[in-house]
């Protein structure tokens, strides 16, 4: 019985020092590897209006025109509710966006990726993207169905940012040694980087299909993977204020958050007033969201801005 009983604990303390040491190894394939970049992780925030505000009025001209933004739906049929609302509401705003399903869906215009796995789905979208648009578009941004975003945000938060410079932008999160931008409220590639993502596609030692691990990650992880390889690394985004502008929740919930955490300041403790995106919407608040951001105006308040991006030609945005 003695001898049992030790045999069992030998094997519990086995299998204990196996799962370590696997767990060491992923993160190791995760963090490092022959050729890795050292980088200290930095915020990006946006540009100050007075700086807009001293741009000449051609310059301004010229600058709405240059920013185009390509924008990456990441679709499954399960989703057809949240698909049609995003086709209709912010995704007009977008100089160019398409959905990527993971199978041919009859209701809605999409490209089939032909497969359920979200980062394969993923990576061939990207390679879609550049492939077909890389002299088309400077920026490139990918969303669920279940972000609502503002375009004209995203594109007055990039007004000083080279798209000519590896930029990965969106609400970033640590995983032990990875940061990484989080798809839930959307990821930012500068043209740059999607050269460097593309030319690592085909790489599976730096960027596998499969993760080249036991225990399967995220999407938006795998990516950063890959970015890091690429010396491409993850930065959270800013408004001058630090408040994020990617934000991984809906506004309902943030402001519920703000009425308990800051009963006094429920509308300046929410959110930034330059807000780019918030996950986690239905399909009748991403209406709701449309109509507040584009349509309601408050009688003897005027926003002049600066600057206007204007619709790409042959928009029905509104």
């Amino acid at each position: 019985m003695l001898s049992e009983s030790s045999s069992f604990l030998k094997g519990v303390m086995l299998g204990s020092i196996f799962c370590a040491l696997i767990t060491m190894l992923g993160h190791i394939r995760i963090g490092y590897g022959n050729r890795m970049y050292h980088h200290e992780h930095h915020h990006l925030q946006a540009p100050n209006k007075e700086d807009i505000l001293k741009i000449s009025e051609d310059e301004r001209m010229e600058l709405s025109k240059s920013f185009r933004v390509y924008c990456i739906i990441l679709v499954k049929p399960k989703d057809v509710s949240l698909w049609a609302a995003v086709k209709e509401t912010w995704t007009k705003h977008c100089d160019k966006a398409e959905f990527f399903s993971s199978e041919n869906v009859k209701v809605f215009e999409s490209l089939n990726m032909e497969t359920n796995d979200m980062w394969l789905m993923m990576r061939k979208a990207y390679k879609y993207a550049f492939d077909k648009y890389r002299d088309q578009y400077n920026w490139f941004f990918l969303a669920r169905p279940s972000t609502f975003a503002i375009i004209e945000n995203l594109k007055y938060f990039l007004l000083k940012k080279d798209p000519s410079q590896p930029f990965y932008l969106g609400h970033t999160i640590k995983s032990g040694d990875l940061e990484y931008v989080s798809v839930e409220g959307g990821i930012v590639l500068s043209i740059e980087s999607m050269k460097r993502l593309n030319s690592l596609l085909g790489v599976p030692e730096k960027c596998p299909e499969q993760g080249g691990m036991i225990w399967k990650i995220s999407e938006d992880k795998q990516l950063a993977v890959c970015l890091k390889y690429a010396g491409v690394f993850a930065e959270n985004a800013e408004d001058s204020e630090g408040k994020d502008v990617f934000n991984t929740k809906s506004v309902g919930l943030f402001i519920k958050e703000a009425m308990t955490n800051h009963p006094n300041l429920v509308v300046e403790g929410c959110c930034s007033d330059m807000a780019v995106t918030f996950n986690g919407l239905t399909p009748n608040q991403m209406h709701v969201m449309m109509y507040g951001v584009y349509r309601l105006r408050a009688f003897g308040h005027s926003f002049n801005d600066a600057l206007a991006f204007l619709p790409p030609n042959g928009s029905d945005n509104d």
